[in-house]
This record gives C-alpha cells, sequence and structure tokens, in this order.
C-alpha cells in the first residue's frame, strides 16, 4: 500500500523499507507488445523454439520491460507527501539487471527510500532503492536507485 505522510515527515523514513508491491506475471503477450512498441524483436524475447536452445531455456523479458514496470509496481508500495498535485519521473542514478525475467514469471518491486531533498518549496526529490524481485528466485532481476519528484500543495 502506498504511504501517504506529511511532508515533513518525509525524512523519518529514510533508510527504510516502506512497501513491496503484489506479484505481477510477465506473459508473453506482454513481452511481446514491449517487442513491437520498441521494435526489438531480438529472438531470446519473441521466438520460443530458438530462445529454448538459449541457456535460459524460454524467452525472456526485455531487461527495459522489467524497468518500465517500475511506475505500475511502485504505485502500491512506495511513499509520498500528502497534497500532492503531480509526481513526476525524475531518473535514476543507478540501474543493473542482474537475472533475466523468464516468461511467465512473477515480478514484485520492494522499495527503500534512500533520501529526501527538497528542491523548491513544495518539490520534493525522493531517491529510492527499487529491488525487482523474481518468485521462487534468489537472486533479483533488477536493482535501481530511482527518483521521484513530487509536487505539493
Amino acid at each position: 500500500m502506498l504511504q501517504v505522510v506529511p511532508k515533513d515527515q518525509l525524512s523519518d523514513y529514510v533508510g527504510q523499507e516502506v512497501g513491496c508491491s503484489d506479484w505481477f506475471k510477465i506473459d508473453q503477450a506482454r513481452i511481446d507488445s514491449f517487442a513491437d512498441a520498441t521494435l526489438d524483436h531480438q529472438y531470446i524475447h519473441v521466438d520460443k523454439e530458438r530462445a529454448a536452445e538459449t541457456p535460459f531455456g524460454t524467452t525472456i523479458a526485455h531487461g527495459y520491460l522489467t524497468l518500465s514496470m517500475l511506475p505500475h509496481l511502485t504505485e502500491t508500495c512506495g511513499i509520498a507527501p500528502e497534497n500532492v498535485v503531480m509526481g513526476i519521473n525524475y531518473g535514476a542514478n543507478k540501474l543493473r539487471f542482474l537475472n533475466p525475467v523468464k516468461v511467465d514469471s512473477e515480478i514484485r518491486a520492494r522499495v527503500k527510500l534512500q533520501d529526501v531533498d527538497e528542491k523548491k518549496p513544495g518539490q520534493f526529490l525522493l531517491t529510492s532503492n527499487v529491488t525487482i524481485e523474481i518468485k521462487g528466485e534468489d537472486k533479483p532481476a533488477m536493482i535501481a536507485e530511482t527518483l521521484a519528484m513530487f509536487v505539493v500543495q
């Protein structure tokens, strides 16, 4: 569940895990749609027969598909100040793809707040460490240090 807290209490959560999303299945239709949207039709993503011959044994999601799921996954497990007018993806400082997401795997996000910086009055830049876990796997799919700007009233 997204935590909404008074802006003057955001810094109290620095260094803490603020949430974990529900599991989300990455199926072949989603992988194919992403391939179409990005024009990245490399066989390891879309050709089941050829992908079966790789060390993965099946098709895998694009790393950037996994990354693109962050807004959906973190909308329920992050933290935000009260009275948000808008939230903006501000970027990432670090990003690593550590383990492929095989077709029909389930992933989830685990979020830890790393830093809060009030850039201007009413504009808060939150830095979070996000880990994308794969159900049944010890090694995560992805780790990222993400930035989100919140504008409050």
